[in-house]
């Protein structure tokens, strides 16, 4: 086989909008993947300024309770949780208690729906 070197993804976190954010892929565009953290006691509940623009975004928590401001939709998200959501619709996100969240995201800039896999149960 052709050796394509080291594989792993070594990411370098970055600051933006009070939130941590850990590139989990090497190469812009196409989809691209990010673990997220709102560090603890970041709630901004008055201060959700929703945003628009081209993509299409699947979010899953792993950590704390996420608030999801989705157009009329006002969700708060628990670990385990996935939401999966076209970017044309005004959102927003931020902490719903005193802990930090901790969640996974893929970004699609092109608008498409993300294809996840999954091995059925029991299998």
């Amino acid at each position: 086989g052709v050796d394509t070197g080291d594989p792993r993804v070594h990411p370098r976190p970055f600051t933006r909008y009070g939130m941590t954010f850990l590139p989990l892929t090497r190469h812009l565009g196409g989809v691209q993947a990010y673990k997220q953290i709102i560090p603890a006691g970041q709630r901004q509940v008055c201060d959700l300024e929703q945003r628009v623009h081209e993509g299409y975004e699947w979010i899953y928590v792993l950590s704390g309770r996420l608030r999801l401001v989705l157009g009329t939709h006002d969700l708060v998200l628990t670990p385990g949780e996935v939401v999966e959501f076209d970017t044309r619709t005004p959102h927003a996100w931020t902490s719903a208690g005193p802990e930090a969240v901790e969640f996974l995201s893929l970004f699609g800039p092109q608008g498409e729906r993300m294809h996840v896999r999954a091995r059925p149960a029991g299998k």
